[in-house]
């Protein structure tokens, strides 16, 4: 998470909080959703049915996610920036 300065918060719900980020590397804009729920294993990380669709499909429609980062137990998903 080193290379992503984390801005404000642009939503919240049952299972993680949305905040708004900008690479430190490249300057571009992206959302990072942060999981409330804590991961021991990455096996478990990838086993998600969320990452397993988002892996799965390409479509313009689909908001592209561009990383996965398990830190300290917690799970971050680093998706494109929709305003």
């Amino acid at each position: 998470m080193e290379k992503y300065k984390v801005g404000k918060v642009l939503g919240d719900g049952t299972f993680g909080s949305v905040l708004k980020a900008v690479n430190t590397c490249n300057g571009e804009i992206v959302a990072i959703k942060k999981m409330k729920t804590k991961y021991y294993k990455w096996d478990d990380c990838i086993g998600l049915p969320e990452i397993k669709a988002l892996m799965k499909f390409r479509h313009p429609n689909i908001v592209k996610l561009h990383e996965i980062i398990k830190e300290n137990n917690e799970l971050h998903f680093v998706f494109e920036f929709m305003d």
